[in-house]
């Protein structure tokens, strides 16, 4: 079997139905296969980083791993963002790229880049392949790579030459994963952990991304519904447990609620789950870890004591381990905490005014969507942040943002692999700054093109806000380029694509823009023209994380 159809033919062997790219020299003999498969789709990007979000997208929609292609060279290059975007936030891809034939390797040649030492630091595991007979197996080890134990991209680089050379298709051999059983050590470590669940006075789960890309969003609500848990979630994690439960404290972080924020501060106990403890997370360390008992539960072990020393660790299945936890007898003596909770719950109450400012937009937006079925998609920056405090979630994977690597222009190819997976099922909404924008806006031609029934909105308030909101904190208020003088008419842009715009300038606008985009289910695009603002609250990073800085 030619190497080019063999490859074809794994991709179907592990259920891949979509594969997102751009084409090149070196990589032409796979396309060329591609197009003579009609049971696979090919979505064709803009730009090679866009095909690598759009496969991310459509990986953290799934739960499987998504699939992109790429030339050498600049092709493959054009990657790294994508490919190092997915490995911060542990999503299952398969990359493949095409490579200068065998025997021309190391001789710099057109269009020869080593994209494998490139992307080491950046994948769960590279391959440089350089014999045809291993193309099949180190595919089907890619799969197996990416998508058990914590998720992540896997590449494959492939010579030209061994896509048209005879391999062999050997059979495979499926083998169920056995769960590991828990040893002796790990049943200690347990019962620990549940005996300082029951002796805490003051305890909180903080729950992750890990929760939702290990499927144990269910498991979560019944362990803290057993223990009268309070719940709070970091920004990757916003979704794996339901925002209208009498349990959910909310968003914590760096930008997170204040209630949120401050019952962490005052626990005695902090059970993360699937959280690593990002420094967006916790502010500083030491002033987070001070006077805490910790149970740190991960499928990553080496995640266990690397940000936070000293907790309880239980490294493995967070399904599994959460049934273990639940086995004990609850008692529920914490009605003093959960008065102080409701307490903190009060005083930070957002005021929806109906005033034309984004939180006003978020909470319109959220007010409207929660009818139905609906996903968001956020880029990176300060409407990210809004929309992370003022749009309110219920089932895992209807929050899709870029939390690691904070990828300004993730948002809208993102949204393309997204729509693209639920179809017609789930409407995807997408949230982006005016200067994400500009780095992956072509991407409304591959939107335009495939006619998905995308909802842009587009906070336009001709900065990156962001950038200015540290400007002013930790720089004396010297906005350097950080403020877009010239002016650019977004309405007139995405709409040069086919698509339908609404340029509004004011609540009202807003609210009828929104009901119309979402009466007709096709392409449109709504782009919000607004004040500079600042995103409160905001955690002084270098204190504890219930000290607020004011604007």
């Amino acid at each position: 079997m030619e190497g080019s159809a063999a490859i074809i033919k794994c991709l179907k062997e592990n259920n891949v139905d979509t594969v997102f790219g751009y084409p090149g020299g070196m990589i032409l003999p796979l396309f060329d296969a591609l197009g003579r498969d009609e049971s696979i789709k090919f979505i064709l990007s803009t730009h090679e980083q866009s095909a690598a979000h759009a496969a991310d997208g459509y990986a953290r929609a799934s739960g499987l791993p998504g699939v992109c292609i790429a030339t050498s060279g600049p092709g493959a290059t054009n990657l790294v963002t994508g490919i190092a975007t997915a490995f911060m936030d542990s999503v299952p891809m398969i990359i493949i790229t095409g490579q200068v034939d065998s025997d021309l390797l190391g001789k710099d040649s057109f269009q020869e880049t080593d994209i494998f030492g490139i992307t080491m630091p950046i994948t769960k595991y590279s391959f440089r392949l350089r014999k045809a007979d291993e193309l099949v197996v180190v595919l089907r080890k890619a799969f197996e790579l990416a998508n058990t134990g914590r998720k992540g991209p896997v590449l494959v680089d492939i010579p030209k030459d061994l896509f048209f050379c005879d391999v062999p298709y050997p059979k495979y051999n499926l083998q169920k994963r056995e769960t590991d059983r828990p040893d002796a050590d790990f049943l200690i470590c347990a019962a620990e952990a549940q005996k300082k669940i029951l002796q805490s006075h003051k305890p909180i789960i903080i729950a992750g991304g890990g929760v939702i890309f290990g499927q144990a969003s269910d498991e979560l609500r019944k362990f803290a519904e057993k223990y009268n848990l309070p719940v709070v979630v970091t920004l990757m994690g916003i979704g794996s447990f339901p925002a209208d439960h009498e349990l959910y404290m909310g968003f914590a972080g760096l930008h997170g609620r204040k209630s949120a924020n401050c019952a962490v501060a005052e626990a005695d106990l902090v059970i993360a789950i699937g959280s690593r403890f990002g420094d967006r997370q916790t502010g500083n360390i030491t002033e987070y870890v001070n006077d805490k008992h910790f149970i740190h539960i991960d499928i990553d072990p080496a995640e266990i004591d690397k940000n936070v020393h000293s907790s309880i660790g239980l490294a493995g299945d967070i399904k599994i381990i959460l049934a273990l936890l639940m086995q004990q007898k609850a008692v529920d003596d914490l009605a003093k905490w959960w008065n102080r909770l409701n307490e903190l719950r009060k005083e930070d109450d957002f005021e929806y005014t109906g005033a034309y400012d984004v939180p006003n937009v978020m909470h319109h937006i959220s007010q409207t969507i929660n009818r139905g079925d609906y996903a968001v998609v956020t880029d990176v920056g300060q409407h990210q942040m809004w929309a992370a405090q003022h749009i309110e979630r219920f089932k895992p994977r209807t929050w899709f943002t870029s939390g690691g690597l904070g990828t300004m222009g993730f948002g809208l190819p993102a949204a393309v692999g997204i729509q693209i997976y639920y179809k017609h099922d789930r409407r995807v909404i997408h949230i982006a700054g005016d200067g994400g924008i500009k780095m992956t806006g072509s991407e409304y031609y591959t939107i335009a093109a495939l006619n998905l029934p995308i909802i842009s909105v587009i906070i336009n308030n001709e900065s990156l806000g962001m950038i200015r909101q540290l400007q002013k904190v930790f720089y004396g208020t010297r906005y350097f380029s950080s403020e877009f003088k010239y002016r650019m008419n977004y309405a007139e842009y995405v709409n040069s694509f086919g698509i339908d715009t609404y340029d509004v300038h004011s609540m009202d606008e807003f609210v009828e823009a929104l009901s119309n985009a979402i009466f007709e289910n096709r392409p449109k695009a709504i782009i919000v023209n607004i004040d500079k603002e600042f995103v409160e609250p905001m955690t002084k990073m270098d204190c504890g994380i219930n000290t607020f800085i004011k604007f």
